[in-house]
């Protein structure tokens, strides 16, 4: 109990902090930074480097209610096929900007639902994107999976352009819980599906799972947690949900009474946490777990993990170039975003230029911060000789000061900095913000636990 009085003492369940899958966070991104700064970045990529691609399909036959990604619902593939001509178009654009011979290292789709996409739009956009960004050597492909709009023709289309990875969304078993959240999703499918990419030789499987949902208790998580195991996935994420709905307006459709409350979700957390390492997964920064053999442990334990717009990874490639609506783009300069909205992004690049539309530019302190930050999230500890590679470095000293204080006993002082310990990775993005300069914008992020 008295563990769990700290943790409140110190904010977990009272605070919403960001993610941090880019400092500074989106909320930080400006219209004055936008296709202009997309182009110079592009044209400035160095080709002997690989670089990473990002595909966003903004589309699904169903739109969940706990989702807060951009995505539109649509019953005919028309729209579908209207935007995968605009991705080409975008694609024509990267081309004519791109310095030659760049090669992709990783790709990755995701939505919306990829798998709206019939096999002849997969085939299509697959050899369309590696038309123009050609996979370099040991490239990898990864896709996000809706296992009830998927089917063998489907997953063979993927396997054929190459897929070598598939994230399977999974959330709750739970009927009720289902139900809550407009996802109804059978085991006996979502086991179907397993087995059919198996069966295509896609061997690295994620299964997405979700804590903190309405009218989830400790049983039926349980009984979740069990079917996933079934499933044996190599890796699986276990992200909390986060209840925005003034952001996010199809989660007015979810009763605030039935979400389980800050403690609770806490526990759901470290229950899910605890069966899955009991099952011999490791576990991966604040939310993940792999198999041993895992490309994603083996980031971990060789201390190459990192974080990006997708969350843990283990791409090793410094640029990720967003393509779709919404996609965000990371460069050594900076980032951008296209524009979100889909009729946005389709006028923009129908008028013959490339649709980013906001953004940052990177300054050396900004970079400092980023590099504290992902050490804090990939690794639960901040290096400070690797900080001094940074110039004002030193800056720093009095956050690092004043954390080993207010968090005492959470962290502690190493030889070479300091390290949270397992009782405080709960409030990792508590003591990430620490180094946030942009901490005072008022943004509806997710809770800390």
């Amino acid at each position: 109990m008295e563990h769990i009085d700290n943790l409140r003492r110190m904010g977990l369940f009272d605070a919403r902090v960001p993610r941090y899958t880019s400092y500074p966070p989106a909320t930080a991104f400006s219209p004055q930074t936008g296709e202009a700064f997309q182009v110079s970045c592009l044209q400035a990529l160095d080709p002997e480097t690989p670089v990473s691609v990002y595909i966003h399909i903004p589309f699904c036959e169903r739109l969940c209610w706990f989702c807060a990604c951009r995505t539109q619902g649509t019953t005919t593939l028309k729209p579908v096929a209207n935007y995968m001509q605009v991705l080409k178009q975008e694609l024509e654009l990267l081309r004519a900007t791109l310095p030659a011979g760049v090669k992709m290292g990783q790709m990755h789709w995701g939505g919306g639902t990829p798998t709206i996409l019939p096999p002849d739009m997969i085939r299509e956009l697959a050899k369309a994107v590696m038309d123009v960004i050609p996979p370099a050597p040991d490239f990898s492909f990864s896709v996000e999976i809706d296992p009830t709009l998927v089917d063998d023709d489907k997953i063979s289309a993927l396997a054929e352009m190459g897929m070598t990875r598939a994230s399977i969304g999974i959330q709750d078993f739970a009927l009720d819980v289902q139900e809550a959240i407009g996802r109804k999703q059978s085991f006996e499918a979502t086991r179907a599906c397993v087995d059919s990419l198996r069966a295509a030789g896609i061997t690295s499987l994620n299964a997405d799972l979700v804590y903190g949902l309405p009218y989830q208790t400790p049983a039926k998580l349980a009984n979740t947690i069990a079917k996933v195991r079934a499933l044996d996935p190599d890796r699986i994420a276990l992200f909390g949900y986060a209840h925005v709905p003034t952001f996010s307006k199809r989660q007015k459709l979810i009763p605030d009474a039935a979400l389980p409350g800050e403690e609770e979700r806490y526990h759901l957390a470290r229950q899910a946490a605890q069966a899955f390492i009991g099952s011999g997964y490791q576990a991966i920064g604040i939310d993940h777990f792999g198999k041993p053999q895992d490309s994603l442990t083996i980031a971990n334990n060789t201390g190459h993990l990192r974080r990006n717009f997708q969350g843990y990874t283990d791409d090793t490639c410094p640029t990720l170039i967003g393509i779709g609506a919404s996609s965000i783009s990371q460069f050594a300069q900076g980032y951008v975003q296209n524009a979100s909205a889909t009729a946005a992004y389709i006028e923009r690049v129908e008028a013959g230029k490339l649709s980013g539309h906001r953004g940052y530019a990177l300054s050396e302190e900004d970079r400092l911060r980023a590099t504290a930050i992902n050490m804090l999230m990939c690794d639960f500890a901040i290096d400070l000789k690797k900080l001094d590679a940074h110039p004002n470095a030193r800056a720093l000293l009095p956050i690092h000061q004043a954390i080993l204080e207010d968090f005492a006993g959470y962290v502690v002082a190493t030889g070479e900095g300091l390290r949270i310990t397992d009782d405080g990775r709960p409030l990792t993005r508590i003591i990430a913000q620490r180094y946030d300069g942009f901490s005072d914008i008022v943004a509806q992020y997710s809770q800390a636990s």
